[in-house]
C-alpha cells in the first residue's frame, strides 16, 4: 500500500500531465507495490482535485466489460472512471486530435439515470428500472500514462484511460428493446473497421452498470439520478489519426459520428 504522501504526489502528477499533454511513466515500474486500491484511491483524489478547479461531475465510464476489451488490454477485470460536464460531447463533433495522447475509439451504450442506484446488491432490474433512455456513445480514449506495459494499476489511476464521449443517435427507453441485441458497425474514412453486439458487456449492459453500483459502494458512493453512465465498448479499441472520420452506424438506433483535425 502507497503513503498518503505518494497517492497525491501521483495525483498531482496526473493533472499536470493532462494539462501539458506529456504522458508520465508507468506507475507499476515506480511503485511496483501499488494495489488496485491505492489506483482507485489516485483516482478519487485525481477527481476532487478537478472538482476543486471547477469540473461538475456528469457520469461514470466502466471498462474492461468484454471480451474484446480484455484481450486487446490483457487485462481481465472491470474498472471505471470518472466523466465530467466537459467530457460530453454531441455527434458530429470536431475534435483536435493533438491535444489527445494515443486516441483510439470505442462503440458503447450510454445509460440516462433517472433514479439513484446503490449497492451492495443491486441488481440488472434495478438498473432497468432506474434508467430514463439508453444512446449510442462513442468514447475516445486518452493517456496520461505511458502505453508500453500498462496494467489495470496504470489504467484506473489515470481515470480508466477516459479522454471524452460523443453521444447520439435515438435515445430508447431500455423496455424498447432488448440491450443485448444491439449491434454496431464502426468506420474509419468509409472503410469497416469493427463490428460488435452489446450483449458482449457482461451479457447485458446493464449488467455493468449493476456491477459499478456494486463496486462503488465498497467506497460509500452511488450513482445518482441525471448521471450518464457509459457502461463499456463492445468491440475492440481503434486507433484513429489526424484527418480522420469516424461513423458509427447502431441500426436502428441511429449514428454517431466525428471527426479528427
Amino acid at each position: 500500500m502507497l503513503d498518503t504522501e505518494t497517492i497525491e504526489a501521483i495525483a498531482d502528477e496526473l493533472v499536470e500531465a493532462a494539462r501539458n499533454k506529456v504522458p508520465i511513466p508507468l506507475l507499476t515500474a515506480r511503485h511496483p507495490g501499488m494495489t488496485v486500491e491505492d489506483s482507485y484511491a489516485v483516482q478519487s483524489l485525481w477527481r476532487r482535485r478537478n472538482e476543486e478547479s471547477g469540473r461538475r461531475l456528469a457520469g461514470r465510464k466502466i471498462g474492461l466489460t468484454s471480451k474484446a476489451m480484455q484481450a486487446a488490454t490483457g487485462i481481465t477485470e472491470p474498472d471505471y472512471g470518472i466523466i465530467f460536464d466537459d467530457m460530453i460531447l454531441e455527434t458530429g463533433s470536431v475534435l483536435p486530435w493533438d491535444v489527445y495522447t494515443h486516441p483510439r475509439v470505442e462503440v458503447e451504450l450510454a445509460f440516462r439515470l433517472k433514479g439513484d442506484l446503490a449497492g451492495p446488491g443491486c441488481t440488472l432490474f434495478d438498473v432497468l428500472a432506474a434508467t430514463e433512455y439508453v444512446v449510442p456513445a462513442l468514447e475516445i480514449l486518452d493517456s496520461r500514462i505511458e502505453m508500453e506495459g500498462r496494467t489495470i494499476v496504470d489504467t484506473i489511476s489515470d481515470n480508466a484511460a477516459m479522454g471524452v464521449m460523443v453521444v447520439g443517435g435515438r435515445p430508447v427507453r431500455p423496455d424498447e428493446i432488448d440491450l443485448r441485441w444491439v449491434g454496431a458497425m464502426l468506420y474509419r474514412n468509409e472503410g469497416i473497421e469493427e463490428t460488435g453486439l452489446a450483449g458482449g458487456v457482461l451479457n447485458n449492459p446493464a449488467s455493468g452498470v449493476a456491477w459499478l453500483a456494486n463496486k462503488i459502494s465498497a467506497h460509500g458512493d452511488g450513482l445518482k439520478a441525471g448521471e450518464l453512465i457509459l457502461a463499456g465498448s463492445f468491440t475492440r479499441p481503434m486507433w484513429v489519426y489526424a484527418g480522420d472520420s469516424v461513423f458509427a452506424d447502431y441500426g436502428p438506433l441511429g449514428v454517431v459520428t466525428c471527426r479528427f483535425q
